[in-house]
C-alpha cells in the first residue's frame, strides 16, 4: 500500500479531512524547503505538494509565480526539487509528497537523460505523487505508464467547467487522489462560490472512487471548513495555498 493510500485510509477511520499545504520549492531561500516541509507536518500537514518551479505557469496566481521566479532566478530546477526530497526523506519516511508543476520541466529532465528518468528518479527520492497541470488525460498515457512502473500515483485536475467525459476520464486512469479546482481562475483568487464547489463535488463524487480535494480559493480556516467538502469520509482533502 502507498504513502497516499495508507494515510487517506488512516484518516477515513478517525472520519477526518486531510490538509494538504502546497509550498513552492526553493522559497524564501534555497535551502529551507526540506526544513519547512518538517515543519509543515508538525503543524498538521497530512499530505505536502512540493511546487515544481516553473516560468510560465499557466494555473497560478501572482504569489506562486513570484516564488517560482525567485527559486528559478537562485538555479532550483528539478534536480534540486529531487534533492530536496531526499533530504526531506532522512528524517520523514511516512508522510505523502506530491510533486505538481508543469511538463516542461519533466519533458527536459527527461531529453537531457533518458526517457523515464524523472519518474524513477522521482521513485528514488520518495515522491509518491505527481501532479501535472497541463498534461491532461489525453497525452498523460506515457508518464503515466512510467510512474505507475514506479508506484508513483498520477493525479488530475478537474474544475467546475469539466464535462462529465472529462469526470469520466480521469475517473479511469487517476490515482491517490483527484484534484478539484474550486473556482474557474487561477491560484490565489478570493472569489470563491461555496455553492459552486459544492455542485462540483456532487458530481465528482458520482464516479471518482478515490479520494477527492479542494484547492484554488482553500485560503483559511473557514474556506477550508469541513462543510465546503462534506460529503463520503473517503474524500478527505482541503489545500492551503
Amino acid at each position: 500500500m502507498s504513502r497516499l493510500d495508507t494515510t487517506f485510509q488512516h484518516l477515513r477511520s478517525q472520519g477526518r479531512k486531510a490538509l494538504i499545504p502546497y509550498v513552492t520549492a526553493g522559497f524564501p531561500d534555497v535551502d529551507i524547503t526540506p526544513a519547512l516541509m518538517h515543519v509543515l507536518v508538525e503543524a498538521g500537514a497530512d499530505v505536502i505538494e512540493l511546487g515544481v518551479p516553473f516560468s510560465d505557469p499557466s494555473a497560478d496566481g501572482p504569489t506562486i509565480q513570484a516564488a517560482s521566479e525567485h527559486a528559478l532566478r537562485h538555479g532550483i530546477g528539478l534536480s534540486q526539487v529531487f534533492e530536496q526530497v531526499r533530504q526531506f526523506r532522512q528524517s520523514d519516511s511516512d508522510t505523502p509528497v506530491v510533486l505538481m508543476g508543469y511538463a516542461n520541466p519533466i519533458e527536459r529532465y527527461d531529453l537531457l537523460r533518458q526517457p523515464g528518468a524523472f519518474a524513477a528518479d522521482a521513485a528514488a527520492v520518495g515522491v509518491d505523487g505527481v501532479l501535472v497541470v497541463d498534461y491532461p488525460p489525453e497525452v498523460s498515457s506515457g508518464l503515466a505508464a512510467q510512474l505507475c512502473h514506479h508506484g508513483i500515483d498520477l493525479i488530475f485536475l478537474l474544475a467546475p467547467t469539466s464535462t462529465e467525459r472529462r469526470i469520466r476520464q480521469v475517473a479511469e486512469r487517476a490515482g491517490g487522489y483527484v484534484y478539484c479546482v474550486s473556482v474557474n481562475g487561477i491560484t490565489g483568487t478570493n472569489m470563491l462560490d461555496l455553492a459552486q464547489v459544492r455542485d462540483t463535488l456532487a458530481r465528482v463524487r458520482q464516479q471518482v472512487r478515490i479520494p477527492v480535494g479542494v484547492g484554488f480559493g482553500i485560503r483559511d480556516a473557514d474556506t477550508a471548513s469541513p462543510d465546503i467538502a462534506s460529503g463520503r469520509p473517503e474524500a478527505p482533502r482541503s489545500q492551503a495555498r
